[in-house]
């Protein structure tokens, strides 16, 4: 059968796809407009084109252990309403379990590995184009520990909100006990000495001024800035936070009080740092009905 330009126009408008890709879909299946629309599908080239300069900001994020080796990561999607498809949060786990059983180190890596599907990066752009959202693989982290050292792992709101620490002494429920506390008190920093001194310098200032605002000498002023530049410490550093579970040690006392002391802690929450998109749930629905 002949390819028309009108056939050609009618499936770009239908999937978004290229204008070459769909005159090879339209002759490869013969001038059936569904079934080039499945070729196009098939290919991870239907509607993933029209998606890419989209907002991506909600998605979930989880890890994955074996043995002495983890991933945490985060799949963002376009709305709250797909990260809840079972072909998203199957992707996801397909996307986790193939890093983890890989070499790579890296996003950049990562996307290169191959599943059954082609790889990450490939199946992505399918899961694009079925599922009807811009979806991607945001960060990833990928972890690795000694054998006297435990991995702690806590996820929020089904996959919200994802911790991961790596304790060395102590044992698992004790290493889960502080992710969960990174989860509830969001800690920026694990210890003090992470804390870059241009972060401690520009917080002395804030505190400085506020205290003068306050109308206190300045020598009165530095001694106040000291209990507070503690006082941020204490929101700030996992280590230094109350326990939530004894407010009276702190998570390292906690740790070290079970024979352990904290070596690593990765928190993410999905879509921290991006824009979000202000839409409320029954457009979300209806896009979904739509497949836009």
């Amino acid at each position: 059968m002949e390819v028309t330009a009108a056939m050609v126009k009618e499936l770009r408008e239908k999937t978004g796809a290229g204008m070459m890709d769909c005159k090879k879909a339209l002759a490869e299946c013969n001038g059936d407009m569904e079934a080039s629309i499945e070729w196009l599908r098939e290919k991870g080239i239907a509607k993933s084109a029209k998606k890419e300069s989209r907002i991506a900001a909600e998605g979930l994020a989880n890890i994955y252990v074996k043995g002495n080796k983890a991933v945490i990561l985060e799949v963002n999607s376009e709305t709250d309403f797909v990260s809840k498809n079972e072909e998203f949060t199957g992707m996801i786990d397909t996307i986790g379990t193939t890093i983890l059983d890989s070499d790579a180190k890296d996003l950049e890596s990562a996307l290169k590995v191959n599943t059954q599907e082609g790889t990450i990066e490939d199946l992505i752009i399918a899961k694009t184009a079925k599922i009807g959202e811009k979806l991607s693989l945001r960060r990833l982290e990928v972890i690795e520990k000694s054998d006297d050292e435990v991995f702690g792992s806590y996820l929020h709101m089904g996959g919200k909100i994802a911790v991961l620490t790596v304790l060395k002494g102590a044992d698992e429920s004790v290493a889960k006990d502080v992710a969960m506390q990174a989860a509830a008190m969001r800690p920026s920093y694990v210890f003090i000495s992470d804390v870059p001194e241009s972060v401690v310098a520009s917080e002395r200032k804030i505190q400085k001024e506020l205290a003068m605002s306050e109308g206190k000498p300045a020598d009165i002023a530095e001694k106040m800035v000291e209990g507070r530049i503690k006082k941020y410490y204490k929101e700030v550093c996992l280590a230094e936070q109350p326990f939530i579970k004894d407010g009276d040690m702190s998570v390292a006392d906690y740790v070290a009080k079970n024979n352990g002391e904290i070596i690593s802690m990765i928190r993410y929450e999905v879509g921290e740092g991006m824009e979000k998109r202000n839409e409320n749930f029954a457009e979300e629905v209806m896009n979904q009905v739509k497949g836009n």
